[in-house]
């Protein structure tokens, strides 16, 4: 199968956030299905010369995605997954196999935040979709509101010349937006780690009440820290989402008033600085002693960005 357990740079607070979500995910999946025999999704699988299907191909829906991915599905549903298309393929000059993964997430961003998962910023990065990546015999990639990922068997030093020409055929079935969720471009340049943003649908940073949060990691005057922006869906959402973050905190850390937005301290997440703006929240987590100055640095960048939408 060709997959991998999701991967984060993301700290222990999202872990456990994602913890919840199998939690989540496991209690509202407990029908199993067996996989569906005729999908749509399946003719977005390529046929390519010198290639046969080695059996008929197969799809899954929420209910049935344990059978084929029992440790990640969790993930996947987490994120509102609709269908995967499994392809298995062999080449019919060599003896190199290659599987193909098609994962309908429903939605642009939704697919983003499944991939953001999974991906590195160390990641080799390759120009397909609208992203992707390579690895030891596989690859995986975004493009539209589908997560596409393949490998490769016993392909020798025609590996990635398999994949990159497979990739390629896929992602010109697919329509959609060619770039990543525009949200993104909120968070500030001056210090952003190239490709570790992040995007959360439920339980971000392990509180339930915090929905649609998108995250990323900053190397700055010397500081190492985490910028955060939640979407929420009105300007009273944001402030009741505000007054429950800082309640959390006030319960076991320090957490005082700071202009519109609170100043945080907590034992694992050390200094943190939050505020709304009209129906966003941000902020900035982790902030060791002595670094506050570099951390209000990006939440004013967040601050400025989010208030001209």
């Amino acid at each position: 199968m060709a997959f991998r357990l999701l991967k984060t740079v993301w700290p222990a607070a999202l872990m456990f956030g994602l913890a919840l979500i199998v939690a989540d995910a496991r209690s509202a999946t407990t029908r199993l299905a067996m996989p569906t025999e005729s999908s749509a999704l399946k003719d977005m699988l390529p046929r390519l010369a010198d290639w046969r299907p080695a059996e008929e191909a197969r799809t899954y829906d929420p209910a049935s995605l344990f059978e084929y991915i029992d440790g990640a599905a969790e993930a996947y549903i987490s994120y509102d997954f609709k269908e995967l298309a499994v392809g298995n393929y062999q080449h019919g000059g060599s003896k190199a196999a290659m599987t193909v993964e098609i994962y309908d997430m429903g939605t642009p961003l939704d697919a983003f935040g499944i991939y953001s998962a999974e991906r590195f910023p160390e990641s080799r990065f390759i120009a397909v979709g609208i992203q992707g990546y390579m690895e030891e015999g596989s690859l995986n990639f975004l493009a539209g509101r589908y997560y596409v990922k393949l490998l490769v068997y016993e392909g020798g030093d025609k590996t990635e010349a398999y994949l990159k020409s497979y990739g390629a055929a896929i992602a010109s079935k697919i329509k959609g937006p060619a770039s990543f969720p525009a949200l993104l471009k909120a968070f500030p340049a001056q210090g952003l780690v190239a490709d570790s943003e992040k995007y959360v649908a439920r339980n971000f940073m392990g509180f339930k009440f915090l929905t649609r949060g998108y995250g990323a990691a900053y190397k700055r005057d010397g500081q190492e820290f985490d910028a955060f922006v939640i979407e929420a869906k009105s300007v009273e959402d944001a402030i009741a989402m505000l007054k429950q973050f800082a309640d959390n905190f006030a319960k076991s850390g320090k957490a005082e008033k700071a202009g519109a937005g609170y100043r945080i301290q907590d034992a694992y997440l050390k200094n943190i600085l939050v505020a709304p703006v009209g129906a966003f929240l941000c902020g900035v987590t982790k902030i060791r002693d002595g670094g506050e100055a570099a951390g209000e640095k990006v939440l004013q960048g967040l601050i400025q960005a989010l208030g001209r939408k």
